[in-house]
């Protein structure tokens, strides 16, 4: 229970409290991500169903997704962002960026193309017949998009809770559950988990392939920075699937 109790704390703003997790809880709290997602997603899709569709139906749910995290992957995106900008290639440059708690220009609009694009995609999918169904598997995909991540890519940060996350991850139950989140998201979504898988793949692997070409790896910012864009991708892919 303690891992869940974790991974619901570490990604959301529920009110949750617990002691201090063992190094290997930490890394257990991974194979509840999906989970968590989960949660989010059917709390989003609550939320669109009580207040139906229009701008101000989109914009409250946007409000309430970037409220439940807490802005901590969007926080990953905009380091990323101005990494990626600033570190002109470099990658030891890029990943000391990546420390800088300022947020500069390249991050600003990284979050402004984020929640612009998330918004249009809300608002067209509230009124798409099966929309609502987007509103709960992206929260899902994206955080079952970190287990992957892990499995396959290398940590290049020697501290930090993603350390932490990286070593002791259960790789048989990482693999496991990856592959038990793709197949409900097909059987449950029908076509719409199919788009909604397709997307959040297609976002992973550009995402991994980038991570990969100018750092040799992830990185606890890189890591929520995906999260965020698979989450658009899934949105994405669903609208362009139902329209």
């Amino acid at each position: 229970m303690k891992p869940f109790l974790v991974a619901l704390r570490f990604l959301t703003r529920f009110p949750v409290s617990w002691n201090s997790p063992t190094d290997e809880e930490v890394g257990r709290s991974m194979l509840h991500y999906p989970l968590v997602g989960l949660l989010m997603g059917l709390s989003l899709a609550a939320l669109a169903w009580a207040l139906g569709d229009g701008i101000l139906a989109a914009a409250l749910i946007v409000t309430a997704w970037v409220l439940l995290t807490g802005l901590l992957h969007m926080d990953g995106l905009a380091d990323t962002a101005d990494a990626w900008i600033g570190g002109l290639g470099d990658r030891e440059r890029t990943l000391e960026i990546m420390k800088d708690p300022r947020c500069g220009p390249a991050g600003v609009t990284a979050l402004i193309l984020l929640v612009l694009v998330k918004f249009a995609a809300v608002f067209e999918l509230l009124a798409l017949t099966g929309g609502w169904m987007a509103l709960i598997l992206a929260p899902l995909l994206g955080r079952a998009a970190i287990l992957p991540l892990f499995l396959l890519t290398e940590y290049v940060r020697s501290a930090g809770m993603a350390t932490l996350l990286a070593r002791h991850l259960p790789r048989r139950g990482a693999w496991l559950a990856t592959a038990g989140v793709a197949l409900a998201v097909v059987i449950l979504g029908g076509m719409v988990g199919v788009w909604a898988l397709a997307g959040a793949a297609l976002v992973f692997l550009l995402g991994r392939a980038w991570m990969v070409h100018r750092l040799g790896g992830t990185t606890g910012d890189t890591a929520g920075g995906l999260i965020e864009l698979v989450e658009a991708g899934v949105l994405l892919a669903v609208v362009l699937a139902l329209q």
